[in-house]
């Protein structure tokens, strides 16, 4: 018990916000469920609606001048996974995205946020498509709190450098992951 308690103190004292404080949830995508046709690429197979779902969050961890979210799913059958949605530069005074804000045009996003390139080729959400026949893939829906107002990355950054940024000036992260399959 006392291990726990002096593993909390640590947790407390460096920064992070703790699991209960700060998290990110859908009204659309619940944690371990299933994604609908909406969260669902229209390409490649797959015929589904491609849009991003609304997002909010509450618990910040202090210290937070801005956010970064990411969409990725590990299951892809590439070797690295398969990044269906990055956005840089969210203003700390966010809390929410809204549903359909991932387009190309970005102009549903918040004000000053940018979006990365997502393994579709595009600045913009792209939906689950995972080949027929696999086991559901599971979709990382991943908030991040950023110690720094700006990630200063280049306008063609690639998404392992976002990721490398993002990982560098994190002060917390909250997520749910959602499944799909076809």
């Amino acid at each position: 018990m006392w291990k726990q308690a002096i593993a909390a103190l640590v947790l407390a004292s460096s920064g992070y916000a703790t699991a209960e404080s700060f998290t990110l949830s859908s009204p659309a995508v619940t944690d371990g469920g299933t994604l609908t046709s909406a969260q669902v690429f229209n390409g490649f197979g797959c015929s589904g609606e491609n849009v991003s779902p609304a997002l909010n969050w509450s618990g910040a961890p202090e210290g937070t001048k801005s956010y970064a979210l990411t969409v990725y799913d590990p299951d892809a059958p590439t070797g690295s996974g398969w990044w269906h949605w990055q956005v840089i530069n969210i203003p700390a005074e966010v809390s929410a995205i809204p549903a359909g804000a991932g387009t190309e045009a970005g102009d549903k996003m918040p004000r000053g946020a940018r979006q990365g390139p997502s393994d579709y080729g595009v600045k913009a959400f792209g939906g689950a498509c995972p080949p027929e026949g696999d086991e559901p893939h599971r979709y990382e829906f991943t908030l991040y709190a950023l110690g720094t107002e700006t990630l200063q990355v280049p306008e063609n950054a690639s998404a392992a450098l976002i990721g490398f940024m993002i990982n560098a000036n994190k002060i917390g992260e909250a997520s749910f992951t959602a499944m799909y399959g076809r």
